[in-house]
């Protein structure tokens, strides 16, 4: 059967239910954010060669003067602003989200969600070719019609005001957004945030979820994941993968110490919400491969992600004062990030080779006992769709073939 004939249902026809939006900065706004960074109070440089202290100062000087000087915010606005792009209140908050609609038949709907820190500019270069696959090297068999909402507390989508908005509040959010838009039956895919996300939403929602897609798989073992975080020795009996993978989370858990005071503290970072320099350091340093690729881009090498693409994510984020209305997820969070979540719905997993840990077949086979479809990459990090949007497009072209 195909799955896409029932995907699809009747659309509510009311337009206060969901509102068409655009997102238009005011000059202003812009100007403003120009001045902060010019009258940004520079520590001195770094006492060490390399980032074990965090972003290194050359880097953030060069991205400041390009932010300043050269970046251009509405580039990027109007290919925003390009999508039918939508605002419509679920759980009594206003979501946010990109609906795209393939021109081809059977198309299947899928809902990709971001992570941290990232937000919707995460998959702008996926949507044409997931929606439009025949101008992409792909076959009118390979289209999608793209749904990508903003987490809540990100972007455009609301701020909360009370507590409760963790990933569980989240996926039920995302269930009920894909119905109110006529998809009963769809695709989910997710990294980062956006994994975890995914991963409960198949859990809570099987009716409704035909398959996820990750490249965030939560497939570690509790007493794995323990024995990491407390810096422990790795329990016995791993395969060479395996321990590859436990030596990988040890090493992350050391080198997340944002994602710590986000989880206990995130209201005093107002340092993030006032100053664009603070704000651009945080993001930057979410990980070592990725300030590495990042601090490369902005010394001239053009690779994977560009200066323009960098700034788009963390312009959004100081436009929109998300800031740390977005760290707050990391404190509403009770599950272990890259933990089993009880998937049984079919998944297919994708393994990019600078992902924070490469999670292994025998550990994918064991959380997700419908595993359809996982493939090691040679290139890529964690932030699959932005920075590989190929090899990202065609890893769910593969990993969902045979749901249609």
């Amino acid at each position: 059967m195909n799955n896409s004939e029932n995907a699809v249902a009747e659309a509510p026809d009311s337009s206060e239910t969901i509102r068409p939006f655009q997102f238009h900065a005011e000059q202003a706004d812009l100007d403003d954010l120009r001045r902060r960074i010019e009258a940004t109070r520079w520590p001195e440089k770094e006492p060490v060669d390399d980032p074990s202290q965090g972003v290194p100062l050359a880097v953030m000087k060069d991205l400041a003067k390009y932010w300043a000087n050269q970046y251009d915010w509405r580039k990027i606005e109007a290919k925003i602003n390009s999508y039918p792009n939508f605002i419509t209140k679920i759980d009594g908050l206003d979501i946010h989200f990109i609906h795209v609609r393939s021109q081809h038949e059977n198309a299947l709907p899928i809902l990709i969600t971001h992570g941290w820190p990232g937000s919707i500019i995460e998959q702008m270069k996926v949507i044409d070719p997931l929606t439009n696959p025949t101008a992409y090297g792909g076959n009118a068999e390979n289209a999608f019609h793209v749904v990508i909402p903003s987490i809540p507390g990100y972007g455009f989508s609301e701020r909360p005001a009370e507590t409760g908005w963790g990933p569980e509040r989240i996926a039920k959010a995302w269930v009920t957004l894909m119905k109110n838009i006529g998809y009963d039956r769809f695709l989910g895919q997710g990294g980062d945030w956006g994994g975890v996300i995914t991963d409960i939403m198949a859990a809570q929602s099987p009716e409704n979820v035909i398959g996820i897609h990750t490249n965030f798989a939560g497939v570690i073992p509790p007493e794995v994941d323990v024995a990491a975080f407390r810096g422990e020795p790795a329990p016995s009996g791993l395969s060479v993968e395996e321990q590859k993978t436990f030596d990988e989370l040890s090493y992350t858990y050391k080198n997340v110490a944002y994602a710590f005071i986000m989880g206990s503290r995130p209201q005093s970072l107002y340092g993030i919400a006032d100053s664009p320099v603070g704000l651009a350091a945080i993001m930057l340093d979410h990980d070592p491969s990725s300030l590495a690729l990042i601090s490369r881009s902005f010394a001239g090498v053009n690779e994977g992600l560009t200066r323009d693409d960098v700034l788009d994510n963390i312009t959004l984020f100081w436009l929109t004062n998300t800031a740390i209305s977005a760290c707050r997820l990391y404190w509403e969070n009770k599950n272990s990030f890259w933990g089993i979540k009880g998937v049984n719905v079919p998944v297919a997993v994708s393994v990019f080779p600078d992902e924070l840990y490469t999670a292994p077949l025998s550990w994918s086979e064991k959380a997700y006992p419908n595993l359809m479809y996982y493939h090691e990459l040679n290139k890529g990090g964690h932030f699959a769709a932005w920075e590989q949007p190929e090899m990202f497009t065609q890893e769910l072209r593969a990993g969902f073939s045979s749901l249609r």
